[in-house]
């Protein structure tokens, strides 16, 4: 089962600082990672700075159509006023058919602001306690949403780009 998880820093660059430790958690096979993207948010900033992470991510990632909806759903949509705001809970409806819920995304919008990062990875197989003993101390915070294997091919299903 696939596990969509947020990784929270209180610093702007702790994001960037723990990819290293997630590469050597994969070349350990303490974790696959299928997909992730970096959110950096400067404190003087109005909007965040996103980064999807093609070299960390495996066969099946999901892409930039996933990545640019989610976190337009995340940061964005609400500065677009109500029109779009409709929009926007008719979108957060079909993540919850995935498996990502109001709770998961209001919990992400409170936590990630001017000032923070967050790491996002789609990972599997996951050796939990040791991933999180390698990055406890990092001032961070976990949000994790937990994704079946029905919830995610419905999610790629989605978010299925064309390769032509």
């Amino acid at each position: 089962m696939a596990t969509l998880t947020v990784w929270k820093f209180d610093e702007v660059g702790g994001a960037g600082d723990t990819l290293a430790t997630i590469q050597d958690l994969q070349q350990q096979e303490l974790i696959q990672i299928r997909d992730a993207a970096i959110v950096t948010w400067p404190a003087d900033k109005k909007k965040p700075r996103t980064k999807q992470l093609h070299n960390l991510a495996g066969a099946g990632a999901l892409g930039g159509a996933f990545w640019g909806w989610f976190f337009g759903i995340l940061f964005w949509v609400p500065l677009f006023g109500l029109a779009v705001g409709a929009a926007a809970g008719a979108l957060s409806g079909s993540l919850r058919d995935v498996g990502i819920d109001d709770g998961f995304i209001d919990r992400v919008r409170t936590e990630v602001t001017p000032g923070t990062s967050a790491l996002f990875i789609m990972t599997e197989g996951a050796v939990a306690d040791r991933v999180q003993e390698a990055l406890a101390g990092n001032g961070m915070e976990l949000i994790a949403s937990n994704l079946s294997a029905e919830q995610e091919a419905r999610l790629r299903e989605i978010f299925e780009e064309d390769e032509d």
